[in-house]
């Protein structure tokens, strides 16, 4: 059981969270939270709860209050003492098992002595991942809106620039694009944002737009403010014009320099109740970026300006160039006969070269079209590009976008390129044309048949991996001792991941960052809740919530509702009982359905996404609200 301050005041048990209604009792259990383990003094909680108008009845009213507190703690299981009557006020003993606010501060105030930079960035990408919504939001107290909720928000962006400043050190211009637009454009008078994101523009090679940006800020506080650009946005504009190089360690560790992160909650008060105070915070340094997973491999910047060895993708040279090229994906395994026919159909000289690789969301689409790039990246002299069709955060290129990404012709010889996470036909079908002299590999959760009945081609449709090449895949990737030391173990964790690459993949990420846990231990805990525990808190890619709720997402009102009583299915049920053949076969065609095999029903669902659909329908509904009123 688990109080949430950081977003709508609310009651968490595993899956299920209760939202409080506005009202005076959500008002005091709030002023609270803001202070755990705090003796919070009458007169404070007074003000909290009725701002400036109190009763004459108030401290007599106050205890009507708590007394409402305790009884809805009852119904939910929580100790009534969790409300601790002390001299002059009352107190609430909260920590990080309890409260996301103790844990956000202990995670952030933690993190730079977490033992390396990578496991200090798990734990700040873990502590933002614990906001979701604005704090308080379904608070009536003005006195805690105006006093409280500004302070949480600062401690969140605190994180927030340090995670950008050393994603923009670790070279990962492109993927914090959409996080800095959107932070700058929030929060236009804090200059660090718009540092960041002009830096990521001019380090993308947009300079024009990084130049834009610096004009269009400068204005805006002259007209807005009166003020000029502070100093740091000067330095980016003068750097920019005279093309200096920009980023890196040292350019991460000075523009985190002067400002401050969040310094732990306080602890009790000793002697008589105090009137809570916002307390300054510390400083901490900042953060640098490292790989997102063991085993992952992101796509690579959306424009390729030049062929495989200049393609993004590095780590094993191409043959006779001296160069960096493709990488292979570390740890992959299995899919032999995809991989022998994906590279066949690519490298014929006669008719079509195109290829679709489809399937469910994390099934391994992208790390088999990566693989495959790399396998044949000797049969393609022109090149092997590269272009991701979707943003970070799910939603689909533009097609203007996509054009413009698309790499020019080139005179190098035979070329490929990937198309990867399409969208749709839509999508793909105007892109064609400009790949002509090339093979073309494209990813996507549906079947793309306008893509092949128009160009020709093979459709691969990925199914789950097998028990031997899921065990190889976790073998590959946390090490062959490790996983053979506990081989049952290692197959049980496989058949809770249901054999999905992805969530394979963010079970050896937890394994592999805990050297000390067992397989078995591991499994164990996933088990309790597989798709919420699936998640690897610094990238979202990595996460089966973020992942199979990005794809839920693209389907229409109607499909979610046939999706989420898929998984209300009783083991012996018919799928078709679930909804009509229409709007089954358009499941299938969005890749969280499949077709049965002959002689058998017609469809059928992975298991793994039958277990995502019964969580994600205990949660689907909107939040049961709480019987506290006024």
């Amino acid at each position: 059981m688990r109080f949430q301050l950081l977003g709508p005041l609310s009651i968490a048990h595993g899956p299920e969270t209760v939202v409080l209604k506005p009202s005076k009792p959500t008002s005091l259990l709030a002023a609270l939270l803001l202070h755990p383990g705090v003796v919070v003094s009458t007169t404070y909680l007074v003000s909290a709860v009725w701002d400036e108008d109190p009763p004459a009845t108030a401290r007599a009213a106050l205890q009507t209050c708590v007394l409402r507190l305790r009884r809805l703690f009852t119904k939910y299981g929580i100790s009534t003492t969790t409300i601790e009557a002390v001299p002059g006020g009352y107190r609430m003993h909260n920590d990080a098992e309890t409260l996301d606010l103790v844990l956000f501060r202990a995670l952030t105030s933690q993190a730079p002595a977490a033992g390396g930079p990578g496991e200090e960035l798990y734990r700040l990408r873990e502590a933002l991942s614990l906001w979701h919504g604005p704090p308080l939001a379904n608070v009536a107290s003005r006195m805690l809106r105006r006093d409280a909720v500004p302070s949480l928000e600062q401690e969140r962006l605190r994180v927030l620039e340090r995670v950008c400043d050393l994603e923009l050190a670790a070279g990962n211009c492109h993927q914090v694009l959409v996080d800095l637009y959107e932070s700058a454009r929030r929060h236009p008078v804090r200059e660090r944002f718009t540092e960041q994101l002009i830096e990521a523009l001019y380090r993308t090679g947009r300079q024009a737009e990084a130049l834009a940006e610096y004009r269009t800020v400068r204005d805006r506080l002259r007209d807005e403010l009166g003020v000029d650009p502070g100093a740091g946005l000067r330095r980016l504009e003068l750097a920019i014009l005279r093309a200096e190089e920009m980023g890196g360690p040292e350019a991460a560790a000075a523009g985190a320099a002067g400002r401050t992160a969040v310094e732990p909650a306080p602890g009790p008060v000793a002697g008589p109740a105090a009137e809570p105070r916002a307390r300054p915070p510390a400083r901490t340094p900042g953060l640098p970026r490292t790989a997102a997973a063991p085993g992952a491999l992101p796509l690579p910047p959306a424009r390729v300006a030049g062929p495989a060895s200049d393609s993004g993708w590095r780590g094993v040279p191409r043959k006779g160039s001296g160069r960096p090229g493709l990488a292979p994906v570390p740890g992959f395994a299995g899919r032999e006969a995809d991989r022998g026919a994906i590279a066949a159909r690519l490298a014929c000289a006669d008719g079509p070269r195109l290829v679709v690789v489809s399937g469910a969301p994390g099934i391994g689409k992208s790390a088999l079209a990566h693989q495959c790039a790399y396998e044949v990246r000797d049969e393609f002299p022109g090149g092997v590009f590269a272009l991701p069709l979707a943003r970070p955060d799910g939603s689909p290129l533009g097609l203007d976008e996509a054009r413009e990404l698309l790499p020019g012709p080139g005179d190098g010889g035979r070329r490929l390129l990937v198309l990867d996470d399409a969208a749709g036909a839509g999508q793909v079908l105007p892109l064609l044309p400009a790949a002509e002299d090339a093979s073309v590999l494209i990813t996507s959760r549906r079947g793309l048949a306008a893509v092949v009945a128009t160009h020709g081609g093979a459709v691969h449709r990925l199914d789950v991996l097998g028990p031997d090449e899921a065990y190889a895949l976790l073998a590959g990737l946390v090490g062959a001792d490790r996983i053979a030391a506990e081989a049952g173990a290692a197959a049980e964790l496989a058949g809770v991941c249901g054999h999905f690459p992805l969530a394979l993949r963010i079970a050896a990420g937890r394994l592999l960052t805990r050297p000390g846990l067992s397989v078995a231990d591991c499994t164990a805990w996933l088990a309790e809740e597989p798709p919420a525990r699936l998640a690897l808190a610094e990238d979202p890619r990595l996460s089966v919530p973020e992942v199979f709720g990005q794809a839920v997402g693209a389907l229409s009102p109607e499909l979610r509702e046939v999706f989420l009583r898929l998984g209300a299915l009783g083991p012996h049920a018919a799928l078709t009982d679930a909804g009509s053949g229409t709007a089954l076969e358009q499941l299938v065609e969005a890749g969280m359905l499949e077709d049965g095999p002959p002689g058998e029903p017609p469809y059928r669902l992975h298991s793994f996404l039958r277990v995502y659909a019964r969580w994600l329908a205990r949660g689907s509904l909107p939040a049961a609200t709480a019987p506290v009123t006024h």
